[in-house]
């Protein structure tokens, strides 16, 4: 398999020894790190600087011609955004203070341990990434509009809260950092996993797996793959699921379930972007983004002592958490009206006319199962219809009454005072309508019960007679 690119954007290695070169690339690949460039000539620099998505400069501090203190000035004034590291083959203290003064992300002495070495660089390209997606998402926030709408066809919603979730989705799209979803049971969180995965345009699969009530065993087995011989029973190599998502999306669900164990290996695999498959003693480059959901308060779980803050701060660099389904009530008559069209076409059945208080009558429900829930009873509302209207005898027995019950207990005039108008009660409508739709004319005019002109019509002759 053809290993991925990593980090996104390109490492340049800038020194006159062609032998460190050499070595220094060597290092970095055995641990994924192959987006590189190297330069012997520094003259070069300028040159690859304006042909390559550089976002990393690993730069000799001595070199002929043209020194490695000029070429940092250089490229802090040209390339502000772009981390440099400087490399010495001497341990001054005196050069490393001014090339931090003068912008270099770190001062590293050639000589030092490789680890050390290592560690810097992963800490300026975790950095880098993290600017990257920092002006990524300012500039997608400005935007009021959904740039890839199409991504997110299969929600069916007119929320405010979730259009700026869709938003922000698409902002951390081309981010390699985890990605925590929260909701309750029902909400959505597979439907959000995949928009992710798709906004993404990574070319890999999206592989998903529900690690609740997996032991350590089998959670390393599943994840990392097993050689052979490493226990009893493996006569052949096993792929983990890792690996499977390979230039893709890893999605765990229910991570809050994750035994202790299974966390500190989670932890260290998005710590060090590498595992070893059970047996193994090579290790391997995780080349899938990591995206996790829950149901559970990750917060309580960490106060009780259940779940690793340092997991939890790792995993929620990027979170998303999708409202209950109580909390957009709107949706309710999109959501009964999609699910009733797909209801009728896998039963067979023409389509049905829904009661038009109906969505207003299950706004007195909590709806504990949430939109998965709400899907549920319209399939069985549709498979007990036999005339041309929705049978709605499944949803009384929620409420406990019809929609005419409701608006007896809720609707009461004063007697003391004058009836209002049917005019005046009729703009009261509409203005309510409007508001619980956010605006949204066609979903006001299902409220109503009448059609989007009738509904704009009664807008214009409205606004007509406050002028």
């Amino acid at each position: 398999m053809n290993q991925l690119a990593y980090p996104q954007f390109k490492i340049l290695l800038v020194d006159d020894e062609p032998s460190f070169l050499r070595s220094m690339s060597l290092t970095l690949e055995r641990h994924g790190l192959n987006n590189l460039l190297t330069c012997p000539e520094p003259h070069q620099v300028k040159s690859l600087m304006a042909e390559h998505n550089i976002g990393l400069v690993l730069l000799d501090l001595t070199m002929p011609v043209i020194s490695g203190q000029e070429l940092l000035t250089w490229l802090t004034e040209e390339y502000p955004d772009v981390s440099v590291i400087i490399f010495s083959g001497l341990n001054q203290v005196d050069a490393a203070v001014n090339c931090v003064k003068q912008g270099a992300f770190d001062y590293i002495v050639k000589t030092a341990d490789p680890e050390q070495i290592l560690e810097a660089i992963k800490r300026a390209i975790h950095t880098q990434e993290l600017s990257l997606e920092n002006q990524a998402l300012r500039a997608q926030l400005l935007s009021s509009e959904l740039k890839k709408a199409d991504h997110f066809a299969n929600f069916i919603t007119a929320d405010p809260n979730m259009m700026s979730t869709f938003r922000y989705l698409e902002s951390i799209a081309s981010s390699s950092q985890p990605v925590l979803i929260t909701g309750e049971s029902g909400v959505g969180k597979e439907l959000i996993a995949g928009a992710i995965h798709e906004l993404s345009g990574r070319r890999g699969p999206l592989v998903s797996v529900n690690v609740a009530g997996l032991d350590d065993n089998i959670f390393s087995d599943t994840l990392f793959g097993h050689a052979r011989g490493a226990f009893t029973g493996a006569d052949k190599v096993r792929q983990g699921l890792v690996e499977s998502a390979a230039g893709g999306t890893l999605f765990l669900d229910e991570i809050g379930d994750l035994s202790p164990m299974s966390q500190v290996k989670l932890l260290r695999l998005l710590q060090e972007g590498e595992y070893y498959p059970i047996g193994s003693d090579r290790p391997k480059r995780i080349q899938a983004r990591v995206v996790v959901a829950t149901h559970q308060n990750l917060v309580e779980q960490q106060q009780q002592g259940k779940f690793r803050k340092d997991l939890y701060f790792r995993l929620r660099t990027h979170m998303v958490s999708i409202p209950p389904l109580r909390e957009r009530l709107n949706d309710l008559p999109l959501l009964i009206d999609h699910f009733m069209r797909q209801a009728c076409d896998e039963l067979r059945k023409p389509q049905l006319n829904i009661p038009n208080n109906l969505a207003i009558q299950l706004q007195q429900y909590s709806f504990p199962g949430n939109v998965r829930e709400l899907r549920a009873l319209v399939y069985d509302a549709v498979s007990q219809s036999d005339q041309s209207q929705l049978n709605i005898s499944v949803f009384q027995q929620l409420t406990g009454s019809s929609p005419i019950d409701v608006f007896e207990r809720s609707v009461r005039f004063p007697e003391d005072q004058p009836l209002p108008t049917l005019t005046q009660l009729s703009k009261l409508l509409v203005e309510e309508a409007m508001n619980r739709a956010n605006h949204n004319q066609s979903l006001a005019a299902r409220m109503l019960g009448i059609s989007q002109p009738a509904l704009s019509k009664r807008l214009k002759n409205m606004k007509e007679g406050e002028e």
